[in-house]
């Protein structure tokens, strides 16, 4: 009977231990650790693609007697060169790199630097009445080849892998831009009824032609937002307004005309792009 009692006693013990430590392995095992918050904090480089716009001015001012007395300073029906206000668009594309600083867990400071290359274009005509030519036109023409900038970002970050950003900084851009008259049929070019030389124009050549090329420097103002797809790859739109400022003035010199050098000083209105833009960053 006393060995029956212990053995029961035996079992009733082990079952006891088996719980115990059953129930001290389930109360020490750690739970699962949630996966780590993105953070936006480091280097990244990416590639960026869009579109611009912008809406530039040329006007033409005479730069001796020939050019004013032929135009707007003739009593015989002449007219002074208008204006030209027309469209640019185009097309860019490039690449960025920069660095973000997430400071708490709603935002972040950060610098970039991009560069796109670009076919911003457009051109438009001036109609006039020129001397004893008659109607005229110049044709001018303005081209963004290529621009970049210098910003910092400051960015609200509602949800951790979600950034909104504002940005500004320095802009600068390659500008072209030309005139000429357009090509046309007149006389042999022997003469006037005063024995002056007239201004036609003979296909291919253009009477008065004149072109510039300067890399402009201004600043540059936008907002967007970026989106974190993994910790590594971000997806970004933005808009930016760039003023590159007014470019150099240049003149359109005359090729054939009075037998005296003749011109007419081409101004431009500011550069002012509108760029909306999407871009892929990988981050390190």
């Amino acid at each position: 009977m006393m060995k029956k009692l212990l053995v029961g006693l035996f079992f009733a013990v082990s079952g006891i231990a088996a719980a115990a430590a059953a129930d001290l392995s389930a109360r020490s095992a750690p739970p699962p650790l949630p996966p780590p918050a993105f953070s936006w904090t480091g280097f990244y480089v990416g590639v960026n693609g869009g579109r611009s716009s912008t809406d530039p001015t040329f006007g033409y001012t005479p730069n001796d007697f020939n050019a004013l007395f032929s135009t707007c300073g003739s009593p015989f029906g002449t007219t002074c060169v208008p204006s030209a206000s027309f469209n640019m668009n185009g097309s860019l594309a490039g690449g960025q790199i920069g660095y973000n600083y997430q400071f708490n867990p709603s935002w972040m400071v950060g610098a970039e630097a991009d560069y796109d290359w670009s076919n911003i274009h457009g051109s438009a005509n001036s109609n006039f009445i020129l001397g004893s030519v008659g109607p005229s036109t110049f044709v001018a023409k303005e081209t963004v080849e290529s621009f970049g900038t210098f910003r910092g970002r400051l960015g609200f970050i509602p949800t951790p892998p979600l950034l909104l950003f504002v940005t500004g900084g320095l802009a600068y851009g390659t500008v072209d831009g030309q005139s000429a008259m357009a090509p046309g049929v007149g006389d042999n070019g022997s003469g006037d009824s005063f024995g002056h030389n007239t201004y036609r124009c003979y296909d291919p050549i253009s009477c008065f032609s004149g072109k510039l090329s300067e890399t402009r420097v201004g600043w540059t103002l936008g907002a967007g937002g970026e989106y974190a797809i993994t910790n590594n790859i971000t997806v970004k739109a933005e808009y930016l307004y760039a003023n590159l400022g007014r470019p150099e003035s240049f003149n359109a010199v005359a090729t054939m005309g009075f037998g005296a050098p003749s011109s007419f000083a081409v101004s431009s209105s500011a550069v002012s792009l509108n760029i909306v833009r999407a871009g892929l960053n990988w981050k390190f």
